[in-house]
């Protein structure tokens, strides 16, 4: 992804929590969720994103996460037109739109710009399909287990 960003001032980051913060998690064998810590924020996914933001911005690049609504967070692949809307309104200020997700969510991207001059640009590779079983610890943690 380095080389595709190359020459590009600034990037809008979209991630979506539950494909990229559930592979992350699990690649990292950490808590997906924990709740008494960053509520709906997957820990593993908010790490990437921060040495992703460190490492553009020490190339000289402006970057920003997209905050989107409690639901789209978690399923970008979910965005309603009003959800897509707003996003498209903040990526026509971004020269590219860096994309942590699935496949749908790259697509859902795609569609959403459609028309700007925003690149998109996948920031993960899907390499397969993940089936797991989530697994609650205390203090209100959720991890995944037997992948």
């Amino acid at each position: 992804m380095v080389s595709e960003v190359e020459g590009l001032g600034s990037a809008l980051i979209v991630a979506c929590n539950m494909c990229a913060g559930a592979s992350l998690a699990m690649k990292e064998n950490r808590p997906f969720l924990q709740f008494f810590r960053s509520l709906l924020k997957s820990p593993p996914l908010e790490r990437y994103i921060k040495r992703l933001t460190s490492q553009l911005g020490e190339r000289g690049m402006k970057t920003k996460k997209f905050k989107a609504g409690v639901i789209q967070q978690f399923f970008l692949c979910l965005w309603t037109s009003r959800q897509r809307n707003k996003f498209q309104t903040y990526a026509k200020e971004y020269e590219a739109v860096i994309v942590l997700g699935c496949d749908s969510a790259i697509k859902t991207v795609r569609d959403t710009v459609k028309g700007t001059n925003c690149r998109v640009i996948i920031g993960m590779e899907v390499a397969g399909i993940m089936n797991t079983k989530p697994k609650f610890h205390l203090p209100c943690n959720i991890s995944f287990e037997d992948s």
